[in-house]
């Protein structure tokens, strides 16, 4: 049977070749159809590929009755809707290792154009000036680039860096201080990376977590003179906290690529002559784009010749007899891996999911996939799904396992995920009871019984009487509500938790109070 693909964006023939060259797939190329046109035409094909000019709109995807895969030749899906997709068990797949050469290039020659001043200099020249005195730059030799978020693009950069003979220091919340010696840098906290760099690079996905990351306060911790350089994210640095850093002397220089708002509308950055910038160029190579178009057709060949993609983003349809008996518990292994990431603070090494009751008789990939995406999104953003999850955490080294066990052990059906970092193991039990949902029902060697949902407080306390009174006050204190208390303890006077829900969410300065009591060993606060 023939596979129909319709492509409605530009794609180089280098970009398809992998699609001419397979067997029973037969190739339409319509690049200028109207949104019209394309409804007309979409039925009747099996695949459509696209860039970013093809609006892929649930009434599309309603029009095509036979379209099992959308292929992204490019990172972002925005133009894509991936819920009617998904709905409809259509497969999208993107490109995302596609520009991560060409997005480390453009890194390193910001890097160096802005260390030895060469944009202004030769706006300098344009303008009929020799002036050599006021484009004095820097060499990189043996200087320290601090990398914060070192996935590909940024491993890529550091390799590059490292043939100017710099030092490299690296945090990313997936990175160990043994993964980071096999690679060859240094590893720290974020604030460890910022003290002691030269020239600071970031290479993370915008998440409210790194929003504004590089703001007023990080650039107080770094050095006099240092250099910075986003081609990620914009809105990973705070635009007016940089314009001050470089107003005040604290920066240096700066090379921007990409901007809170695009198209740039507020150019007093580029006002300031320590600052270069490019208008988003990172993936701006005849080679990225052809790269994307290879990848998302060669994943559109492996669908057609063994049923399994690499790069999908959203949930591929599952059985319906399946999906109905593990669909509810979706949610809860989600949140239990999310639960466990803030738990633990660290990245995990190996995670064992542990299955036990009714559903040890059942298919618990997706479960498992589930957990693993509320793990990982936390700090790798929303393009870690169901269907990615288990190929990111491998990437990672991530060791996943899953064990099944019928005995009921006092419920249904009970989840217990335990995760293993350089620290130790910690672990959270769930499950659904009847008229109340999910449940986490174990944290570690502890009996409790919370909603894992809203504003959490974990506190590890030594058992003494007035201990939970302190905490209470000092929390009011801080305007802030407890909703439910769930107190466990290993025996009278010995080690104890507290498993607080409240009413809104804790900084860290609200919590240090409590820090302080002779009582408390931590305190952590989760949001779900």
């Amino acid at each position: 049977m023939t596979f129909h693909v319709l492509i409605s964006d530009p794609l180089s023939e280098e970009g398809v070749y992998p699609l001419r060259h397979a067997d029973g797939i037969n190739i339409v190329m319509e690049t200028n159809l109207s949104k019209t046109e394309l409804a007309e035409r979409i039925d009747g094909f099996d695949a459509l590929l696209v860039r970013s000019q093809t609006q892929v709109t649930r009434e599309l995807i309603e029009k095509a009755s036979n379209l099992k895969i959308i292929g992204r030749a490019g990172v972002g899906v925005d133009n894509i809707d991936l819920a009617a997709a998904t709905e409809h068990g259509i497969i999208v797949v993107n490109a995302p290792d596609g520009n991560t050469n060409s997005a480390a290039e453009h890194t390193m020659a910001m890097l160096m154009g802005m260390a030895r001043k060469i944009p202004q200099a030769y706006n300098s020249l344009k303008l009929g000036k020799w002036d050599r005195k006021s484009y004095v730059g820097v060499e990189l030799k043996n200087k320290t680039l601090g990398v914060v978020g070192f996935g590909r693009i940024g491993q890529e950069v550091a390799a590059r860096a490292k043939g100017q003979r710099m030092n490299i220091i690296a945090y990313d919340p997936f990175l160990t201080a043994e993964k980071a010696e096999k690679l060859g840098v240094d590893f720290g906290s974020v604030e460890d990376v910022l003290k002691v760099a030269d020239f600071v690079t970031v290479h993370t996905p915008l998440l409210k977590e790194t929003k504004h990351l590089i703001n007023a306060e990080a650039f107080n911790v770094m050095k006099d003179g240092v250099q910075i350089i986003n081609c990620a994210r914009g809105g990973i640095i705070d635009e007016n906290a940089l314009y001050d850093a470089v107003k005040s002397g604290k920066v240096a220089g700066a090379a921007l690529d990409v901007f809170e708002q695009e198209p740039m509308v507020d150019f007093r950055l580029l006002e300031l002559p320590e600052i270069i910038a490019t208008p988003h160029l990172g993936a701006s190579t005849f080679e990225a784009q052809e790269s994307v178009a290879v990848d998302v057709s060669q994943d559109v060949v492996s669908f057609v010749k063994y049923g399994t993609v690499r790069n999908s983003v959203n949930l591929p349809s599952v059985p319906k007899e399946i999906m109905k008996r593990i669909e509810p518990y979706f949610d809860l292994a989600e949140r239990i891996g999310t639960f466990l990431t803030d738990l633990t603070g660290e990245t995990a090494e190996e995670v064992n999911v542990y299955y036990s009751g009714e559903l040890a008789n059942l298919e618990v990939g997706p479960l498992t996939r589930n957990m693993l995406k509320g793990m990982l999104k936390r700090h790798l953003g929303k393009h870690v799904n169901d269907v990615n999850a288990m190929y990111i955490a491998n990437q990672k080294g991530i060791h996943v396992n899953e064990h099944k066990s019928t005995e009921s052990r006092g419920f249904t059906n009970l989840i217990t995920v335990e995760v293993k970092t350089q620290s130790g193991t910690r672990k959270a039990s769930g499950t659904l009871l009847n008229g109340q949902g999910a449940r986490i029902v174990k944290v570690d060697d502890y009996i409790v019984d919370f909603l894992p949902n809203g504003h959490l407080l974990f506190i590890r306390h030594n058992d003494r009487p007035g201990v939970i009174g302190r905490v209470g006050t000092l929390l009011g204190a801080e305007d802030i509500n407890i909703a439910t208390m769930q107190v466990g303890r290993s025996n009278v006077g010995g080690d104890a938790i507290m498993m607080l829900s409240i009413d809104k969410h804790a900084d860290p300065e609200d919590l240090e109070g409590l820090k302080k009591l002779e009582e408390i060993e931590s305190v952590t606060a989760i949001d779900l």
